[in-house]
């Protein structure tokens, strides 16, 4: 398609969202975002070739409409944990929502849908709920006869994102790791990859009704994760794999932390490994390149505390 073409983002202000829509935005395309909350959107709201609209996407005449004059409409949205309200489940936020986007962009004449899945989703053998609503949304968006494309990545890592950012914060405040799950295996991919590959099925007809894998150049068990977030934030944490039986009673009760770090279904989700065949999708930045970029930050900022306080201390002694 060409550069003018337009383009409407679900889920615009999260993530991948956000890098996505600032490489289209580059790319000279006119992007409409949809958002339930228009607060997220300051950063975009200045850019002149974005449109903004406070939509509610699982109000369908709603989406219809936002979804007219569009030619692509890309579903950016998932969650890993279910929370209270409209869209918190699984249900409603994969496969309620994908239903609506497949009936919307059929009336809208939306020419292209992209969903943004995930490694091994699968609505009947996906282990966790996570991976079987995300594997129903495909299917819904598949047989809806809308021109589809699907990418499905391993876990996605780049600055704020949910894995070695959330593993520092953990490691700053606790003693040591108790790890559920430690040898668990994935093929980080970064977010700048995903992005372009999702900009490049925008302007290659190639790309169309295919579901494409995506993982990042190499493959780490989750204990190797958090160690090497460690290193790179010069800390030194014990770190200790727990059996699946303690495992589990850690996703229970972690469900009952504000944020709920880990859950029940992140346990079911983690006994498949989330790496990718050999003949699939492996983009080329490696976690060495990009990790200590945004981690490295954390650890000048957690010294330069470090230092405050030693100074406050001085002060009053």
């Amino acid at each position: 398609m060409s550069s003018n073409t337009n383009i409407c983002l679900i889920g615009g202000s999260g993530f991948i969202g956000t890098e996505l829509a600032a490489q289209l935005i580059s790319a000279g395309k006119n992007i409409r975002v949809l958002s339930r909350d228009l607060r997220k959107m300051k950063s975009l709201r200045v850019v002149p070739t974005v449109d903004i609209h406070q939509v509610d996407p699982h109000d369908e005449t709603a989406l219809t409409q936002a979804f007219t004059n569009q030619d692509v409409v890309i579903n950016l949205v998932g969650i890993l944990n279910q929370s209270v309200g409209k869209g918190g489940t699984f249900a409603e936020a994969h496969t309620e929502l994908a239903r609506n986007i497949a009936a919307a962009s059929k009336k809208a004449g939306v020419k292209q849908i992209i969903q943004i899945s995930s490694l091994h989703a699968d609505a009947e053998s996906g282990p966790s709920e996570y991976l079987r609503t995300k594997g129903q949304a495909c299917d819904i968006l598949r047989d809806s006869g809308v021109p589809l494309t699907i990418f499905c990545p391993s876990v996605v890592f780049g600055n704020g994102d949910g894995l070695f950012t959330r593993f520092a914060n953990l490691l700053h405040a606790m003693p040591f790791m108790p790890l559920a799950c430690a040898d668990a295996r994935f093929a980080p991919v970064y977010v700048g990859d995903v992005a372009r590959q999702i900009k490049q099925a925008i302007d290659d007809p190639e790309f169309i009704g295919k579901s494409i894998n995506l993982c990042g150049p190499e493959v780490f068990t989750l204990r190797e994760i958090v160690q090497y977030t460690a290193d790179v934030l010069e800390i030194k944490r014990p770190i200790i794999g727990l059996p699946n039986g303690i495992a589990k009673i850690q996703a229970w009760v972690m469900e009952w932390v504000p944020g709920k770090p880990f859950s029940r279904d992140n346990y079911n989700s983690m006994q498949v490994d989330s790496v990718c065949e050999d003949s699939d999708s492996r983009q080329p930045t490696s976690v060495q390149k990009i990790v200590p970029t945004y981690l490295g930050k954390m650890n000048r900022q957690s010294r330069l505390q470090h230092y405050r306080e030693l100074a406050r201390r001085d002060e009053r002694g």
